[in-house]
């Protein structure tokens, strides 16, 4: 149920009130608000101009300390990977290492243990933290919500600001709150309920809010789980998606390389316990949702709304009475090349990718590894698997995961964006089906005219062995 409120109520605030009001260095007037920035993180790819035009105006970054930067986007992800790899992500690379340099930046470059996506690092590191601000060059910066950080994806030109001044100037979003009941079934996961979220309510649901996640659906997500959801806010439209932190936050974040330390760590515990939204506060708009129903679910179309559960049929366009709406389930349909009504079960794929911001994880690499152990990947099937960082990479190495991949017959990889973003070399061709773990099946996302299946891990890996999309959990156990 969706239901729209005035405001917050007299002297009770939201958990994204309290982090703004915290940031606010001066009111501009006419609704727009200069805000402080804690963290600032960069890629090769959103930054080089940044860098230019501070060279050009001859200004130094007025707080390297606070900015970190990391190459992944047009990086390649073959194992012996180098500058050159992947020749059209080269000058990026080298520019981006050049910029890091010359301005005294933080960086994790190719060969550092810290190299990974940006959107991942971020936690794993402990750069993001509870209550704190963070802005990076890419939408899908919203993923650093999950720790209780207000997070979000900026412009080119906002990144050469925040270099310049630790400082952006922002208009307020309004507030809304999905208040998540009930619990997961087995074989369901995070991936599966943002999805399915999308699906119910739109991709421009959140437009104009920054989204809390709530309630005991929530609570019981792992960080991990926590860090799908709000990775994929933008995909529901929002500017930003966040959780209060809580014990399992704090626990994650002990010993992070960046995360306070000793007494300062004690005193940050104890004040990120209040960062929560009062007993008494409203919202612009509030929804609940209930886990228990909630089953695999897959996109069929070319929006993460086109979504139905595994053992679902795609839309059939002619009963749709809005004739926009109707030209646009025709237009998805053809394109990726579904018949009106399908069964969505059963449908052939060609590539299989596991990885992305969203879900290249340890936990996501578990579970797919769960279903491929002594299983092989389908003749005709490409599989990949794509860490999110090298840390995952080394953690996965350790326990056996790449092992249980090569023998079923998926590529591992280096960390980096990979077919997410289709940039580096990892691409699908024009014609082929791909079930991915990624976070957008836009037309051409994964490479021109490729076809584009969003899932969780295990339902990509299942589909991997089976050479078709499958209800994961009749491979499960």
């Amino acid at each position: 149920m969706t239901d729209t409120r005035a405001s917050t109520s007299p002297g009770s605030r939201t958990l994204f009130d309290k982090i703004w009001d915290d940031h606010v260095v001066a009111d501009l007037g006419n609704g727009a608000f200069l805000l402080h920035v804690d963290r600032h993180l960069v890629h090769e790819m959103t930054s080089y101009r940044a860098f230019d035009a501070l060279r050009r105006r001859g200004i130094a970054v007025r707080n390297p300390e606070l900015t970190f930067a990391v190459v992944d986007h047009v990086v390649a992800t073959s194992l012996d990977r180098a500058d050159d790899t992947n020749p059209a992500g080269r000058p990026f690379i080298r520019m981006w290492r050049q910029n890091c340099d010359e301005f005294g930046i933080t960086h994790f470059d190719i060969d550092d243990h810290r190299q990974g996506i940006v959107h991942v690092i971020g936690p794993e590191l402990g750069i993001d933290l509870p209550g704190c601000t963070l802005v990076c060059g890419d939408s899908h910066t919203s993923s650093n919500g999950a720790l209780g950080a207000l997070a979000w994806g900026i412009g080119a030109s906002e990144v050469e600001h925040v270099l310049a001044t630790q400082t952006i100037i922002q208009r307020k979003p309004k507030a809304m709150r999905i208040w998540f009941d009930g619990e997961l079934g087995p074989g369901v996961c995070a991936k599966d309920l943002i999805l399915y979220v999308i699906g119910r309510l739109g991709t421009a649901a959140g437009r104009g809010y920054t989204v809390e996640y709530a309630g005991p659906g929530m609570s019981a997500l792992s960080i991990e789980g926590r860090l799908t959801v709000c990775n994929m806010s933008i995909e529901l439209g929002a500017r930003a998606g966040l959780i209060a932190p809580d014990d399992r936050t704090f626990d994650y974040l002990a010993g992070r390389e960046f995360a306070p330390k000793g007494r300062e760590w004690e005193d940050a515990v104890a004040h990120w316990r209040a960062l929560r939204s009062d007993d008494h506060a409203t919202f612009d708009a509030e929804t609940v949702i209930d886990c228990s129903p909630v089953k695999p679910q897959i996109t069929w179309g070319t929006s993460p709304q086109d979504v139905v559960a595994v053992d679902g049929r795609v839309p059939d366009p002619s009963t749709e009475t809005d004739p926009v709406r109707r030209r646009t389930l025709e237009q998805a349909l053809a394109y990726i090349g579904l018949a009106p009504g399908a069964v969505l079960a059963g449908t052939k794929i060609d590539y299989a990718f596991i990885g992305s911001c969203t879900n290249g994880r340890y936990s996501d690499l578990v579970a797919a590894a769960e279903i491929a152990r002594g299983r092989k990947v389908a003749p005709g099937v490409r599989a990949l698997v794509v860490p999110g960082s090298t840390q995952i990479k080394i953690a996965a190495e350790r326990a056996g995961l790449d092992r249980i991949f090569r023998e079923a017959g998926f590529e591992w990889r280096s960390a980096g964006c990979s077919m997410c973003v289709a940039g580096n070399g990892d691409t699908v061709p024009a014609g082929k089906r791909c079930i991915s773990t990624s976070n957008r099946n836009f037309e051409g996302r994964q490479g021109p005219g490729s076809r584009t299946h969003l899932a969780s891990p295990a339902s990509v890996a299942a589909a991997a062995v089976s050479g078709a999309i499958v209800d994961v959990r009749t491979l499960a156990g």
